[in-house]
């Protein structure tokens, strides 16, 4: 069987077409990125933005222009279909790949204009966690009807898709349960974005454990603990379930330690020396508030709240533990007698000797010199 190229040169030279349209179109991309990026100079937040989706926009016109050309192939070219068919698979991919970059440059230019490394870092903090949550949202949703529309290209797709909900049965409500947890957090998510109970960086204590928010992911939050464990929480649980934020609103917060003294310490003196060490530590205390109440009385003592302030509750943590140990070194320097005691009263009335003096235990209650009993018991039992 001898080849004849006549008979396929309607492929070849439509092929040529074909490669020739991919070159050209190749060499234009990078030109046609720029002069997007070039127009886009006075709108910054475009700008930005091109730059970051360029890789993507270069491999997108070359796949697009090929399309157009098979599509106007002529019926004598066999194979046109099939491979229209993978190249739309393609720009769907493409798409997706773009979509996602498209959604992750918006993320970080968002982040780059709005730092979190500052003082007053509030809003930054909120909007950053909008911007994340959304972020993983949409990323979702971009890959979910990519794959649908890749699917939707094969025509037996749909007729699969069709067989399958009118047949599965208990199967598909199996599904369906499966699909709860991911479809409540993916809500609970929005939920968070739109409501902001809370926010990258803030403290919270959850499952009495105090953290930070470290990140939001489209399903969990990470809590990064003290001890700097980690701790993955569902985003449902914070829609469903109390929990504390102690920087929502504002970093600013109060602390308090509590001390248990003598009845009668000297409350005057201590107040001033809390007030004389808060200043010492300007970096831990932020000046608003520094008192000292008596919160209860027992039998035993009296129990004091020292009540501070601190721009943030790590510093009032460290705050709290320097009054703690320096408050209680003042009180046994400067009044030892005043830390709490332990009173007992002896009277003669309670004293009741044993039957047999020889086995019960000698008291010698002569008065010493001060003027208090000296209780001196002889436990001798008379061998």
């Amino acid at each position: 069987m001898n080849f004849n190229w006549t008979d396929y040169a309607p492929e070849f030279k439509f092929l040529s077409v074909a490669i020739v349209t991919v070159v050209i179109l190749a060499i234009l991309a990078p030109a046609i990125t720029y002069l997007l990026t070039r127009l886009a100079t006075p709108f910054s937040f475009a700008r930005d933005l091109l730059e970051r989706v360029k890789p993507p926009l270069r491999f997108l016109i070359p796949l697009v222009g090929l399309q157009v050309v098979w599509r106007n192939a002529p019926d004598d070219v066999g194979y046109a279909d099939n491979v229209s068919h993978i190249l739309t698979i393609l720009i769907i991919f493409n798409v997706i790949w773009l979509g996602l970059k498209f959604v992750d440059a918006v993320r970080q230019v968002i982040f780059i204009r709005h730092p979190i490394d500052v003082s007053d870092n509030r809003t930054a903090r909120r909007i950053h966690t909008q911007t994340q949550v959304l972020v993983h949202t949409v990323s979702f949703v971009v890959i979910l009807f990519g794959i649908a529309a890749i699917l939707m290209t094969f025509p037996g797709a749909k007729q699969i898709g069709a067989s399958l909900l009118a047949s599965a049965g208990l199967a598909g409500l199996a599904v369906g349960f499966a699909a709860k947890p991911v479809l409540g957090n993916l809500i609970a998510g929005l939920q968070i974005a739109i409501t902001q109970p809370l926010s990258l960086d803030d403290v919270v204590i959850v499952e009495n454990e105090w953290g930070r928010i470290e990140e939001i992911t489209s399903t969990y939050v990470v809590i990064k603990i003290w001890d700097e464990r980690r701790l993955i929480v569902p985003l449902q649980y914070f829609i469903e379930k109390p929990f504390q934020n102690w920087t929502r609103e504002s970093t600013q917060i109060l602390g308090t330690l509590f001390l248990w003294v003598d009845y009668a310490m000297p409350l005057d003196s201590l107040r001033k020396e809390l007030e004389r060490l808060c200043k010492q530590v300007p970096d831990l205390w932020d000046g608003r508030v520094s008192n000292i109440q008596v919160t209860d009385i027992s039998e035993k003592s009296v129990q004091l709240r020292v009540l501070v302030s601190s721009s943030n509750a790590g510093n009032n943590w460290d705050l709290r533990c320097f009054l703690r140990e320096h408050l209680l070194q003042y009180i046994a320097t400067n009044h030892p007698d005043y830390l709490p005691k332990l009173r007992t009263s002896f009277y003669d009335d309670q004293i009741v000797p044993e039957k047999n003096p020889e086995s019960s235990p000698k008291l010698d209650m002569a008065p010493t010199k001060e003027g208090n009993l000296n209780l001196d018991a002889n436990l001798n039992t008379g061998k």
